[in-house]
């Protein structure tokens, strides 16, 4: 099979395209699941850009092909870009910067837009269908163009799925599935259609390979108030599986059959979350049926952990902590003999020491390691024909996490190499007050997660410095290490679902980006819990409603070294210390020998 280029790429798309009268072809960055990552056989954006970051739109006609990514990747896409005759579209607030911008600008009347209707949500045709009404042109969702031209696009994942431990889970699958049903009677909706691959896998309290990082599996399930059905790869189930949920009541049809079922169905109204089901299956389902269209009532209900599916996120970060600790030891050590070290053995080792640990299952995304200029891409990734050795001065981002059968984790630290400058040491604390600010932080039951990031910033404003990306994301228990529907970015529209709840998971990871020169980012994960006083009751009983704040769950030395101690004030160092003298308590039991002595040295108090 012969290598295609990227522009001998977009000429085979670009003669297709002639050939079925499209002005202009989509490519999104999707599967009929709405992911975030996606299974090889998905990755038609990346496959024809060569563009490899997780999000990102082309838009291409005959005489034009253009990338639309928000500034977590301009530098990247930009580098890998180059010579493929696709320009890099700036994506930010402003509306006016987005591909639907553009093709109102360049698409007229009467012409004809495709996009595989199988990639496209349902909110996302809803926007595009209003301006194809505004500017009289025509919308084709029926046609896979990428397809045709993929000669050696790879198989659907075929491997099998497996039950999760009785003690791990919280609920039983039938308690889920009946809790989801009062909520359907809540709504006054008969059934519902989901489609999101990590709200499948909660229900069902199972977990699958078929997503790198994410440990889900490609089905579709159907609940009304007398049957469930799970659409799958049938090949995806052994005996036991099959057993398990044939006695809770659990249907199985093959995983190509959705679309005719949901053809067949005499449903009086139907349930689905409009952000993450494909345009395509909403199109299939019955005249007969009234659509409604709300959040998924699963990915409210398993946003908000259980105290038991917290305690073991508690004993999964335990586990992290300590590989993590013999990971920095390591390094420390290795930096000080002088051994050769790249980027790509960072990678390396730190998922070494945590393949060590009981339970550990995989990565939970692929590791950032990335030296000065490198660190500088939030979403950087070393690879063989692109690192750097790790030598000289200046700052090292370490983005790692893991999935253990019991916890996911994603933790972020930034180390110093031979003698940091005075502005890296001032940028590395203001960092940190950002991360310490947002850690302390106390807040009503219920505000908007979004709020809460202007107070995780102030420090950075007040030199008129900021970061294009979110504060915090929220991270699944044992599934996806982004989660919704919490998230803590400005940058993201407040809705009905916003709202910060007890039990729910975010990340902490303030971060400051000198393009060229280098990154900060320091990132634990927080739960959110009910506020204790000083005297000692609980907000509960305060006449203003329920006040939460974070407990840390992420354990791990924050590098020190980088500290301008006359930055921090006492609250901070104080906030600073304590947290450290936790992490020395919970992983001293677990540690020994120079391991041990590594973790008492760098959980030292900062006076």
């Amino acid at each position: 099979m012969s290598f295609l280029s990227v522009p001998e790429k977009l000429q085979q798309l670009r003669a297709l395209m002639h050939t079925q009268n499209m002005t202009a072809y989509i490519v999104l960055s999707a599967d009929p699941h709405m992911s975030e990552y996606l299974p090889e056989y998905w990755k038609m954006r990346q496959w024809l850009s060569g563009f490899t970051g997780s999000v990102g739109t082309l838009v291409i006609t005959q005489d034009f092909a253009g990338l639309w990514v928000d500034g977590r990747y301009w530098v990247q896409a930009e580098q890998q870009l180059k010579n493929t005759g696709i320009t890099l579209q700036k994506l930010t607030q402003d509306p006016s910067s987005n591909h639907l911008a553009w093709l109102e600008n360049n698409i007229a009347a009467k012409q004809s837009v495709c996009v595989n209707g199988q990639t496209i949500s349902v909110a996302q045709f809803q926007a595009l269908e209003q301006l194809a009404k505004r500017k009289d042109f025509q919308i084709n969702t029926q046609l896979d163009l990428i397809s045709q031209i993929w000669q050696d696009q790879p198989a659907l994942p075929s491997k099998t799925i497996y039950i999760m431990d009785d003690e791990i889970n919280a609920l039983s699958r039938k308690e889920k599935i009946e809790i989801i049903r009062e909520k359907l009677n809540e709504k006054s909706v008969s059934s519902h259609f989901i489609s999101a691959l990590d709200d499948i896998a909660w229900i069902l309290n199972s977990r699958g390979q078929d997503v790198d990082y994410n440990p889900v599996f490609l089905a579709h399930l159907f609940i009304n108030q007398e049957q469930v059905v799970l659409f799958i790869d049938q090949q995806k189930l052994d005996t036991e599986v099959r057993k398990q949920f044939h006695d809770d009541g659990i249907q199985i049809k093959d995983y190509q059959d959705t679309a005719l079922y949901l053809m067949q169905i005499s449903e009086q109204s139907l349930l689905l979350d409009p952000s993450k089901v494909s345009i395509f299956h909403e199109q299939s389902i019955s005249k007969q049926s009234q659509i409604m269209h709300d959040i998924n009532p699963s990915t409210l209900l398993k946003s908000r952990k259980q105290d038991s599916e917290i305690a073991h996120i508690r004993h999964a970060m335990q586990k992290d902590g300590v590989a993590l600790c013999h990971f920095f030891h390591w390094l420390e050590n290795a930096l000080a003999n002088q051994e050769s070290i790249s980027e790509l053995t960072i990678d390396e080792k730190i998922t070494g020491f945590r393949q060590q640990q009981q339970g550990f299952i995989g990565l939970s995304f692929s590791t950032i390691a990335g030296f000065n200029e490198n660190g500088a891409l939030p979403h950087y990734r070393a690879t063989p024909e692109h690192y750097s050795q790790i030598t000289g001065n200046g700052l090292l981002l370490i983005d790692s996490g893991a999935q253990y059968r019991d916890g996911t984790t994603d933790i972020t630290r930034v180390v110093p190499i031979g003698q940091p400058s005075q502005d890296q040491k001032r940028d590395y604390t203001l960092v940190l007050k950002c991360h310490i600010a947002l850690a302390q932080a106390v807040f009503p039951e219920g505000i908007a997660a979004q709020l809460l990031d202007s107070i995780c910033r102030q420090p950075l404003w007040q030199y008129g410095l900021d970061y294009r990306h979110g504060t915090g994301h929220g991270v699944g228990f044992a599934l996806n290490v982004h989660e919704g529907p919490q998230v803590l970015s400005y940058y993201a529209p407040i809705h009905a679902y916003s709202k910060m709840h007890k039990g729910m998971i975010v990340s902490n990871e303030p971060g400051l980006y000198h393009e060229g020169k280098y990154g900060i980012r320091i990132e634990n994960l927080v739960v959110n819990r009910t506020k204790q006083f000083d005297d000692g009751t609980d907000s509960v009983s305060s006449n203003y409603g329920e006040f939460l704040e974070f407990e840390t769950l992420t354990l791990c030395p924050i590098n020190r070294e980088c500290i301008v101690p006359e930055i921090l004030d006492q609250s901070e160092k104080a906030w600073l210390n304590q947290y450290h003298a936790t992490v020395r308590e919970r992983l001293s039991p677990s540690l020994s020998g120079e391991v041990l002595e590594w973790l008492i040295h760098n959980t030292e108090a900062v006076i």
